[in-house]
């Protein structure tokens, strides 16, 4: 098959849908990489890296999108839906639950796309936990900085100093994001608080924080008791293929004490915080009702060389099944079928279909 990985235009994002030494498992098994000039420098991989590990470079990012299939990081931009065909397999993140635009070009070109966060093995999401681990991450060290008074916060120190309390950091959803944001805000030593609407996933994570986080159930009256408590408030709420609900209203955002900060890691589905809109690494946050918001939806492009490296060693297996069967390894593979967004001018995906069903009723 012929590959082609585009340099991401995204802002600031610096990831590689392959890294080298994917390429190399590709053409050692007879197939034809075309990457695009630059595509993983910011990831620490110079082109040379790529032609040594048998891929051939282009200056024209047509040339990389071009071939049978592309793999990329991030969803295409307005940018490059000339780019999308009939007979093209796409395979990156989409998040297609809020982005009609995207959907309507993908399902008018007859693209076939793969999305990253729908590949499901055993009601887990093996090409989306990378990431979240990474976000959940960041989204405490992000945090932490924006509540630093230059940066417009509140001037509070998470881990708080003997005789000063410490921040507190309130977690909306205990899986994988939620985990481990609450990791990096007990390591700071803030007060940490998860809600989740899952009285099992409490009871885990009982086990693993004992008494050092709050774990409380997540319902209206709690959230609105909590909230405006909160020093940094993390949105970490999936519902995979879907919007996730709004948990925290304007009304509610308003409630909190001034330079206090969100961070929303949902945003790429449409965020759980009616405030949270969509924000850029250029430009990573905004004030509204005095609390300072970052809604940027490809938190991991901040470390990319850490963030290609995880990607790229959840998704080569999967890329090199694609490679060598085609749509035929969504036939022999039950969890990288889950994925199926697009195909032939049709919604495929169940929670998709269910979002925009106005498309499926054109497509019909």
């Amino acid at each position: 098959m012929k590959i082609g990985v585009p340099k991401e235009i995204k802002d600031q994002e610096q990831r590689v849908g392959l890294l080298p030494a994917s390429v190399r498992a590709l053409t050692d098994q007879g197939h034809s990489v075309v990457v695009e000039t630059q595509a993983g420098a910011g990831a620490g991989q110079p082109d040379e890296a790529y032609r040594q590990a048998g891929a051939r470079i282009t200056e024209e990012a047509a040339e990389a999108w071009a071939q049978d299939m592309v793999v990329k990081v991030k969803e295409p931009l307005t940018t490059e839906y000339d780019y999308l065909r009939k007979g093209l397999l796409l395979f990156t993140y989409l998040h297609l639950a809020a982005n009609l635009a995207l959907t309507e070009a993908l399902l008018d070109s007859g693209t076939s796309a793969i999305a990253y966060e729908c590949v499901e093995r055993d009601r887990r999401f093996p090409l989306l936990t990378p990431m979240s681990i990474i976000a959940g991450k960041l989204s405490v060290q992000f945090g932490a900085h924006f509540l630093e008074a230059p940066q417009g916060g509140s001037g509070i120190l998470l881990g708080g100093v003997p005789g000063v309390r410490s921040g507190r950091v309130t977690i909306l959803g205990g899986g994988i994001v939620g985990t481990e944001a609450a990791k990096m805000a007990v390591g700071l030593g803030a007060q940490v608080q998860i809600l989740d609407i899952n009285i099992d996933r409490l009871g885990e994570l009982e086990t693993l924080f004992g008494s050092r986080v709050e774990l409380l159930h997540s319902n209206k009256a709690q959230i609105e008791a909590i909230v405006p408590q909160a020093d940094l408030l993390v949105g970490a709420v999936l519902i995979p293929g879907r919007r996730p609900p709004t948990l925290v209203s304007q009304e509610l955002v308003s409630k909190m004490r001034p330079g206090s900060v969100i961070v929303d890691v949902a945003v790429d589905q449409g965020g759980c915080i009616e405030t949270i809109r969509t924000t850029s690494h250029t430009s990573p946050t905004y004030l509204e009702s005095g609390v300072l918001h970052y809604g940027v939806p490809n938190m991991p492009g901040a470390v990319p060389a850490t963030a290609a490296q995880a990607l790229n060693n959840s998704t080569l297996p999967y890329v090199l099944q694609l490679a060598n069967n085609g749509m035929a390894a969504l036939k022999a593979n039950a969890d990288l079928a889950q994925g199926l967004n697009v195909h032939q001018h049709e919604l495929t995906h169940p929670a998709l279909r269910q979002a925009f069903p106005q498309l499926c009723a054109a497509v019909a």
